[in-house]
């Protein structure tokens, strides 16, 4: 009989994959990651049916927890300015306090093996988000462009802003507003 799993080997797995990841990039073996969370590789693989598997988990893990600190208090019946604002400095914060996470999401998030499926459950837990952006860009300067292009370019930025926070911070929170005073000025 098959022993059950684990939530804590589940979460340690994740850890792991999250820092082997961010240090090594997709390309990283599934034996680097299960060595890391302290399990066998086949170990692993009762978790995670395949490296696929444990990429799209972490995607959605990851995609799941930045959202959550983003939209965490969102005053949703303040202007629409305030509202970005919030969801701006929150994201900043997430990825300023979780450098391993950042990297490793941004690696998953090209991946071919995050599913369409994971992709609809993100885009769904971020609709009201998408919304927001949705009504201010269709009324501003970029209406001629697809939200998508949008916040290719809202993620740029921020990449761009906390590369900058790293490199200087004490000038970090300086860097954050001028890039959503830049942001704003081009959505709205």
């Amino acid at each position: 009989m098959a022993r059950p799993k684990s939530e804590d080997k589940r979460s340690a797995i994740l850890a792991a994959a999250t820092r082997v990841i961010a240090a090594q990039g997709l390309g990283a073996p599934t034996a680097a990651i299960a060595k890391a969370a302290g399990i066998s590789n086949g170990s692993l693989f009762t978790y995670f049916e395949t490296k696929h598997a444990l990429l799209d988990q972490l995607y959605l893990d990851l995609k799941v927890e930045m959202a959550s600190m983003a939209m965490a208090d969102l005053p949703s019946g303040s202007e629409p300015r305030t509202q970005v604002l919030h969801l701006w400095t929150r994201w900043l914060a997430w990825a300023k306090a979780c450098p391993e996470k950042r990297r490793a999401l941004a690696h998953l998030c090209v991946s071919d093996a995050i599913t369409p499926a994971s992709r609809q459950i993100i885009a769904a837990s971020f609709a009201n988000v998408l919304d927001l952006l949705e009504g201010i860009r269709a009324a501003g300067p970029m209406r001629e462009v697809p939200l998508a292009f949008v916040l290719s370019l809202m993620n740029a930025l921020a990449d761009a802003t906390l590369d900058f926070a790293i490199q200087d911070p004490d000038g970090a929170d300086a860097h954050g507003r001028a890039a959503f005073e830049a942001f704003w000025r081009m959505l709205a």
